[in-house]
């Protein structure tokens, strides 16, 4: 059985989920909310979210469930997410490299995956952040929102009840392994263009060849092929 709560207001919904008295061995258990005051984000960064605009929904299920390899599995969430924007806004939406959410060149969401021990059992904990009404982004130029860059307006609780509708459907049926890759790099963003990366503090161009099965971004340079893990390489478009 899949659930869906909604606080009015958390530090984390990634704390709270893991906390549930029951996470579901069958399903997966979900909270949201639209004030998030502690949120995280990828390699310690944070998140954070302006209150009553925008959504931080956290989802917890059984890691045996899940028959990717962990890299495989941050791909597949980032495609759910992706493929679920896309069809909301009807427009087309990119994967920043690993798992950011690219709106007609803004990022307007990203999620962050963590493995925790819960009950003697291992769980996956998924927390996504997506900017929806918000439009003033201070001095973050790459940052955008589903409003900023589509004018449309979707009621929040709307959204992320359909959002955990789209995942509980989709969660545990990824495509095969070679396809999940194949959707994941045709949906990459600035695959097969020039661009400008941050590399060692050393900025040079570069254009993204493909994403591969160990999570690693494979990038032309002007000195030959090279791949990179997360945070070896920064994309600055």
């Amino acid at each position: 059985m899949n659930s869906l709560f909604y606080l009015s207001s958390v530090e984390s919904t990634n704390d709270v989920v893991s906390q549930l008295s029951q996470p579901d061995l069958n399903g997966i258990s979900a909270v949201y909310t639209f004030d998030q005051t502690k949120g995280r984000g990828q390699y310690g960064n944070t998140w954070e979210i302006q209150k009553n605009k925008n959504v931080a929904y956290s989802f917890i299920l059984e890691a045996n469930r899940i028959r990717l390899p962990f890299s495989l599995f941050n791909f597949y969430t980032a495609l759910l997410l992706r493929d679920f924007i896309a069809k909301i806004t009807e427009n087309d939406v990119k994967v920043k490299w690993p798992n950011d959410i690219i709106l007609q060149n803004k990022k307007i969401a990203g999620l962050l995956i963590e493995k925790k021990r819960v009950k003697n059992s291992n769980f996956y904990i998924i927390g996504l952040g997506i900017n929806i009404l918000q439009e003033d982004f201070g001095g973050l130029s790459k940052a955008g929102s589903i409003k900023s860059q589509t004018q449309l307006s979707p009621d929040l609780h709307t959204f992320a009840q359909e959002l955990h509708d789209h995942l509980c459907e989709h969660i545990f049926l990824p495509p095969e392994e070679e396809e999940l890759l194949k959707l994941y790099n045709e949906h990459l963003f600035r695959r097969e263009k020039i661009s400008v990366f941050e590399i060692h503090n050393i900025r040079q161009n570069g254009i993204i060849s493909h994403a591969d099965r160990e999570g690693f971004l494979h990038v032309e340079l002007e000195s030959g092929f090279e791949k990179f893990f997360h945070k070896e390489i920064n994309l600055l478009y």
